[in-house]
């Protein structure tokens, strides 16, 4: 009888400068916490000249890499970049040694380094991604929860969860996810 690896959520993300909500800027973050709820790692890092993708990147990078045994983790992100370069880049970047054809070319992925760093953690354990957005909720007033609220990314673009304001926005979809994850699907 071999035992079941822990199952952990890594929720990451970053805070980039300008936003008023950050503490840090150009920082990234992630929380680590073990399904049953036992344990949590929480790390936060600026990084100067660091930012967008790279930025999203670095954060998930330093989460897979502070587990120090074999797991099975759920991957909770709000960024697109990392979410289908995991589930439809990774096989074929890999395969094609770090390059992707574009325009009939092939040239480097971006950012290969941590994104073969994210393949080595993966040789170890088991990573399930999944998209996940949230904006704090909007007020019919637009008081202070209106002034918190962080812009949209693109036109048109609905939140994927709505928390309220007052609320840790990173402990709600901790709770949310940890409730979420003990459902079989």
């Amino acid at each position: 009888m071999t035992a079941r690896p822990p199952h952990f959520l890594l929720f990451s993300g970053t805070c980039r400068g300008g936003h008023a909500a950050c503490d840090v800027p150009d920082s990234w973050r992630f929380v680590l916490e073990s399904v049953n709820g036992n344990s949590t790692l929480e790390a936060t890092e600026a990084e100067p000249g660091v930012v967008g993708e790279r930025l999203e990147l670095l954060s998930v990078v330093r989460g897979l890499e502070a587990l120090d045994q074999p797991s099975h983790v759920t991957l909770v992100t709000p960024s697109r970049y990392i979410t289908s370069g995991m589930r439809y880049g990774m096989p074929e970047w890999r395969e094609n040694e770090w390059r992707w054809e574009r325009f009939g070319h092939h040239v480097p992925v971006k950012n290969a380094d941590l994104w073969q760093r994210v393949d080595r953690a993966l040789k170890y354990h088991r990573v399930d991604c999944k998209f996940w957005r949230f904006d704090v909720a909007r007020t019919a007033s637009g008081g202070a929860e209106a002034d918190r609220r962080p812009p949209r990314r693109k036109r048109g673009c609905r939140p994927s969860v709505m928390v309220p304001a007052s609320n840790s926005a990173w402990g709600s979809l901790v709770g949310l996810m940890r409730r979420w994850s003990g459902k079989k699907t």
